[in-house]
């Protein structure tokens, strides 16, 4: 049927749009195959992907976002959750939050593929940092910059009424 909705994403056409990603900052521990399943279905504003992480891989480094939040539901596999440095085991059927500012990581812990959505919003100017790592991204749009997170300064304007300048 060549007039299928493209809202619709069959499971048999998903393998078709996998890709693979390691993180830049990963160093050989980071491995997923992604299928962007809401971008492929015509969304905009909010991210749905499926993850494929191999054992002993993570699929992003340490990281948190300033302004999106993301989420994971685990389908298959297990892993070590690590928010904030605080480490949970999950496994299938755990839904795990990662509100903005909040630090965080999944690690593939078992001996087979960890499997499992995740989503969250997409905006078009991000900021993340990668603590440990000392590396900031700056997303505006498609452009995406890492900056070394000491290269940026605190910008207090110094504000004050008018006609109270300082002589």
């Amino acid at each position: 049927m060549s007039d299928a909705p493209k809202n619709i994403i069959r499971a048999k056409d998903q393998a078709d749009s996998a890709f693979s990603f390691r993180h830049p900052l990963g160093e050989g521990g980071s491995e997923i195959t992604m299928t962007m399943l809401a971008r492929a279905a015509g969304l905009k504003r909010a991210g749905v992907n499926m993850g494929r992480v191999p054992p002993g891989k993570e699929a992003f480094v340490y990281h948190r976002h300033h302004n999106e939040e993301e989420w994971v539901y685990i389908l298959e596999g297990s892993a070590v959750s690590d928010i904030e440095d605080v480490k949970e085991d999950v496994g299938p059927g755990d839904f795990i939050a990662y509100p903005a500012g909040v630090a965080h990581n999944l690690k593939n812990n078992g001996e087979t593929d960890l499997v499992y959505l995740m989503g969250g919003e997409t905006s078009t100017v991000e900021v993340a940092d990668f603590p440990r790592h000392g590396k900031r991204l700056l997303r505006a749009g498609d452009r995406i910059e890492f900056v070394d997170e000491k290269a940026t300064e605190p910008f207090v304007p110094d504000i004050r009424p008018v006609g109270s300048e300082k002589t």
